[in-house]
């Protein structure tokens, strides 16, 4: 979910859903989220309903300068320990 992010910027969660080909589930996508943005990897923001269609405000999230570090980090340990996971 950070690897997306961190590749396409900004995105609504299930926006995320449908870009990890369904690998990420609607059901856990918003707790992990939330999870995320407590430990500072994340952020987001509400972005205000289409003026004239209405509706809900609906919440974009992005990586932080820590969730870019975090990720940078673990790809690399990941890549040291299974280098079957670097291909």
């Amino acid at each position: 979910m950070l690897e997306l992010l961190v590749q396409q910027g900004e995105m609504y969660g299930l926006q995320l859903v449908s870009s990890s080909r369904r690998r990420l589930k609607r059901g856990t996508v918003y707790v992990t989220l939330g999870r995320m943005e407590e430990k500072g990897y994340i952020r987001s923001r509400l972005e205000a309903p289409p003026a004239k269609i209405g509706g809900l405000p609906r919440r974009l999230y992005e990586a932080t300068a820590l969730g870019r570090r975090v990720l940078s980090a673990w790809t690399r340990v990941a890549r040291e320990l299974l280098p079957e996971f670097a291909r």
